[in-house]
């Protein structure tokens, strides 16, 4: 049985580089955990629609780095570092920076002239970045290596900084949002601050945000001066959010870090509901497997309808080799959270994995659900196909099989499955037209390739 799906996906310029320099770049790996994303997003709901944006359309993605780095890119979608998410001292940090990023998406800063993009690497990083973290589910909401990337720090650097004029809009912009939203901007303000402390230090060693994010005296006197004249600066943050930002610092730290310094961090003398769910995480990957069911079933005494206490058995469970213990965890989990693709997902696997044919039609409609919400979701798409396949619906299987290979960019493959539903399910219905979509953007993709241009 599969413990852990990988995927590893390197950006294209590392193959044009001396072999010494690709190996000297760094590696990171895209995650996703569903309580993590949606506390981001329940953050930044509130700034995104006072931006006049769609919260539904914005895309939450996590990098495993342990640097303080936010950027913009491919559109509408915000990557965090987890190293921003964890040394984050309370949701107002998170907030303002948030703030700031959504100031780039609604000032249109993202439009690059015609120089930049003109460079291939550009459009290969952003492309990469893109599938990387389309590719991050591994069919459990937890927080899993799912993707390495390794490429050239120098072209990454340049392709996310900003100018000073730019920055200055996004401040202003910033501000604006969370005036607009009662919120305080001093989280912002004591950002800047963390920054400033780093400018004295060597290039080498300062975090990523602030060399692709120039701080300036006057952007910090600006900030600062606008915390200052509005009437929310000493609002509080709600206690609910709060608790949030401290679960999710200490998911992510006991789910990256090694489990002996959660521990020491984290000790048994401390009895609070966080400490206990970070020395749960710990237990499971120690593996201490009685003590981390012991914690989380503490945890769920407690909070009986807390969805992500139980996500959190079931993965422990199905990933010890007890899935059909772990069918209902996920269940509950899914029941309490519905609109969660990355939950269904994990129960449409565990359903699946579990051999019972009798399960394959509820494994399909939590995957179907599933890719609904997220259709760009490689590995959600990939799952649905088993599930298909096994059940005899050779023409939803190749169906299937058409998105994840289109989404993987493996063009003939995406054909030939988009052929052979159309020939197994005729040519009427939704479905249908889905495969002409594919079958036209392949081709699309394959002409432009033969033409020497990037597709992306």
């Amino acid at each position: 049985m599969l413990t852990r799906i990988i995927l590893l996906v390197t950006f294209l310029l590392v193959a044009s580089m001396p072999p010494a320099l690709a190996q000297s770049q760094p590696k990171r790996q895209f995650i996703r955990d569903a309580e993590v994303e949606n506390t981001i997003r329940t953050f930044g709901t509130p700034i995104f629609q006072a931006a006049g944006l769609d919260p539904a359309a914005i895309r939450i993605n996590l990098i495993v780095d342990p640097t303080l780095n936010a950027f913009v890119a491919g559109g509408q979608n915000i990557f965090f570092h987890t190293g921003l998410l964890v040394r984050s001292e309370h949701p107002g940090q998170l907030i303002g920076v948030m703030a700031h990023e959504t100031g780039h998406i609604a000032g249109g800063h993202l439009i690059r002239g015609n120089d930049a993009m003109a460079n291939a690497s550009t459009e290969a990083i952003i492309a990469t970045l893109l599938a990387a973290a389309a590719g991050a589910a591994t069919g459990r909401g937890d927080v899993a290596m799912a993707g390495a990337i390794g490429g050239n720090e120098l072209a990454m650097r340049s392709l996310l900084a900003f100018s000073r004029s730019q920055e200055s809009q996004a401040d202003q912009m910033a501000m604006r949002f969370l005036d607009d939203t009662h919120q305080s901007g001093k989280g912002l303000v004591e950002f800047f601050e963390i920054l400033g402390d780093q400018e004295a230090l060597v290039s080498s060693r300062q975090d990523p945000y602030v060399r692709t994010h120039p701080l300036t005296r006057d952007r910090v006197s600006f900030v600062r001066n606008a915390v200052d004249h509005s009437p929310y600066a000493k609002t509080p943050w709600p206690a609910e959010w709060i608790e949030m930002h401290l679960r999710m610092k200490a998911k992510l730290f006991a789910f990256i870090e090694p489990p002996i310094r959660t521990f020491q961090r984290y000790k048994e003398t401390d009895t609070s509901l966080v400490a206990r769910y970070a020395r749960a995480v710990a237990a499971y990957r120690k593996p201490d497997i009685p003590m981390a069911l012991g914690l989380i079933d503490g945890l769920l005494k407690e909070k009986p309808n807390d969805p992500y206490f139980w996500e959190l058995k079931g993965q422990m469970l199905f990933e010890n080799g007890r899935g059909a213990e772990a069918m209902e965890p996920y269940r509950k989990a899914v029941k309490l959270l519905p609109n969660s693709a990355l939950l269904r997902i994990s129960l449409g696997q565990v359903l699946i994995e579990s051999e019972d044919p009798a399960l394959l039609g509820e494994a399909q409609t939590h995957l179907t659900a599933a890719v609904n919400r997220e259709p760009e979701d490689v590995f959600a798409w990939q799952q649905l196909a088993i599930a298909y396949g096994r059940d005899g619906k050779e023409g939803m299987a190749s169906y299937a099989l058409a998105e994840h290979y289109m989404l993987t960019g493996k063009l003939a493959e995406a054909q030939f499955h988009a052929n052979k539903a159309e020939q197994l399910l005729g040519k009427q219905g939704a479905v249908w037209l889905r495969l002409q979509d594919i079958k036209e953007r392949a081709s699309q993709v394959k002409a432009d390739r033969d033409r020497g241009r990037k597709w992306w």
